[in-house]
């Protein structure tokens, strides 16, 4: 790699000639205060909050952008640097609605913690400035955005537009009228928004906050004639850990378990369980499209962003979706028939709560197609991010609680369940089912690391009675663009394709935790997260859905066999061009 040689603060450093300043510096162990930035995504130079000072140059640089180049000299800290950064900070504070103390994101807001450092006095530009009111969209199922507390940094522009390809926010008017916002100001409720929530992952301030459902989970609890039970998703063991000071990539299932039942639910059950389900009857279909000439490639159908981007923007691709529910939808229409059978109990009666890592869970409970009997699968989805609060509200110390176990009737799953969290996951659980069922023999590797890692599209094929089935994984609807577009023209050819909405897999969800720039620039989270999740994989001693003994259980007692009659009626569901529903409250 060429490298230059600079100057930082007087610290001599050897950088890669494409580094900007600010990676550079990072390298010498100095932060440089960053607003607007996020790395591969929003690369503007706009805020100024990360100018420095180059020597030879007349004004201060964005460091975030500005190439190092050899022999340079910069200083980071000068007093000219501070005053600078100090009045950007105090001019966007001038019109910001400062209601820190019961914003969601506070502590977690990127300008509190500038604003704090810089010793910023709001009062120095009130003349100037004018303190909005609350600018309050919250019209779609999964966010509330207020534009008061907007710092226009267009994150989130750049975010919905280049790593999901929805582009439905934008920026609107100019000079002080300036704001993001939809087309003519649409209600983001009427845009094709796939509810993925990566907006608000990226968004520095409380102006994206997702949706909180936790005083209905509340009401329930309190509720003695219901039987509130929670399933909790793959990713969410290893990133709630997170939200309470703990390393990124730590697995605190015991513990998670442990503060649920504090909680006081009445079962605490793994989707995990639900996952595996999933694959027996995703596998079956898969089988039957691929061994009797029916529609292929086979399209995953566990990311209901995704899900949506699909109905919306490639409605043609409709009948290759797999018909199977998402692990959750599969979760909560097993506890209200399996589950209320097993337990006497009236469907009526089980409030089913879900722990995601994905806002757009909230959109997928109140699909046409996701009851039965009456009732909706799912009564309440909560985020990592939901979740953390409700510990932390009932004054749980997290971090000091003993390890659990998952309740038995849902709680025994496999490893190949509990990396569906990381991109690839689906598409290896499956095909260590898929191989075994079709061939009669046992696969020879279980670890297929063709489909794994954080790359965008990843393509694989696997002989399978000597015939090559070809795989392609994808996360990021960007990149769900691109392989959509090389099968529709003929470019590529698959007979499985998976595809998870947010970059990464849900380990990267938009209902994960909030990390700020300085951390997500630097760290790479998804790798993080992932790789706690193939550990626990590779120390389960069942990795292979159809090995599951509760599964097995399901289909003898209740369900028969995968893609029975029962099987469909309760664990699959349809789509419809456009994305159109009623709209369920």
């Amino acid at each position: 790699m060429d490298t230059v040689n600079l100057t930082i603060n007087g610290i001599q450093v050897a950088a890669p000639k494409d580094h900007t300043v600010l990676e550079a510096a990072r390298l010498t162990g100095i932060e440089i205060p960053t607003l607007c930035f996020m790395k591969d995504i929003n690369e503007l130079g706009s805020c100024r909050v990360c100018v420095v000072e180059v020597e030879g140059m007349r004004n201060l640089v964005a460091s975030c952008v500005y190439p190092v180049s050899e022999g340079m000299v910069v200083h980071t800290n000068t007093d000219r640097v501070r005053r600078a950064r100090k009045m950007t900070l105090e001019l966007i504070m001038s019109n910001h609605r400062t209601e820190c103390l019961i914003c969601p994101r506070n502590p977690q807001c990127e300008l509190q913690k500038l604003a704090n450092d810089f010793n910023v006095e709001r009062a120095r530009y009130e003349e100037i400035g004018i303190e909005p009111e609350a600018q309050i969209d919250d019209s779609a199922i999964h966010l509330v955005r207020d534009n008061s507390k907007c710092v226009l940094c267009r994150r989130c522009v750049s975010a919905c537009a280049k790593t999901q390809a929805v582009a439905v926010i934008g920026v609107n008017d100019r000079g002080f009228d300036t704001h993001i916002a939809c087309a003519f100001d649409r209600d983001l409720s009427e845009t094709p928004c796939v509810f993925c929530g990566q907006c608000i992952t990226v968004c520095p301030t409380g102006a994206l906050t997702d949706k909180d459902d936790t005083e209905a989970v509340w009401a329930a609890l309190a509720d003695p004639k219901k039987h509130v039970v929670v399933g909790t998703a793959p990713s969410v063991r290893v990133t709630l850990g997170e939200c309470f000071g703990m390393p990124v990539g730590t697995n605190v299932e015991g513990k998670m378990i442990t503060a649920l039942r504090r909680l006081g639910f009445d079962g605490v059950f793994d989707v995990d369980v639900a996952a595996d389900l999933t694959i027996m009857e995703e596998g079956t279909e898969f089988i039957d499209r691929y061994e009797n000439s029916g529609t292929l490639p086979l399209i995953t159908s566990c990311s209901p962003g995704w899900v949506r981007y699909c109905e919306q923007f490639y409605p043609e691709f409709i009948p290759n979706l797999s018909t199977c529910k998402s692990p959750q939808q599969m979760f909560g229409s097993m506890m209200k028939s399996y589950y209320a059978k097993m337990k006497g109990i009236d469907p009526g009666d089980i409030y089913v709560v879900s722990l995601m890592p994905c806002t757009a869970k909230k959109h997928e409970i109140r699909r046409e197609d996701q009851q039965n009997g009456g009732f909706y699968d799912v009564d309440a989805a909560l985020t990592t991010r939901g979740l953390a609060h409700m510990i932390s509200r009932a004054g749980i110390m997290f971090t000091a609680l003993d390890d659990s176990d998952f309740d038995p009737a849902f709680g025994v799953s496999t490893g190949a369940s509990v990396i569906f969290g990381a991109s690839g996951g689906v598409m290896e659980a499956a095909l260590r089912t898929v191989y075994e069922v079709m061939t009669g023999d046992p696969l020879p590797d279980v670890d297929l690391t063709e489909v794994r890692g954080m790359e965008g599209i990843k393509e694989a094929e696997y002989s399978v009675n000597g015939k090559m089935i070809r795989v392609a994984a994808c996360s990021g609807l960007i990149n769900a663009r691109k392989i959509l577009d090389s099968v529709k023209s003929g470019e590529a050819r698959y007979d499985m394709i998976e595809v998870m909405c947010c970059p990464g897999g849900c380990i990267n969800g938009g209902g994960q935790p909030v990390q700020p720039s300085s951390v997500r620039n630097f760290t790479n989270l998804r790798e993080k997260r992932a790789s706690a999740l193939y550990s626990q994989d590779g120390a389960m001693s069942l990795r292979k859905s159809h090995e599951n003994p509760v599964v097995k259980k399901i289909y003898d007692e209740y369900l028969g066999k995968p893609g029975s009659h029962l099987a469909h009626d309760l664990l699959h569901t349809s789509y419809r061009a456009g994305g159109k529903y009623p709209d369920i409250t």
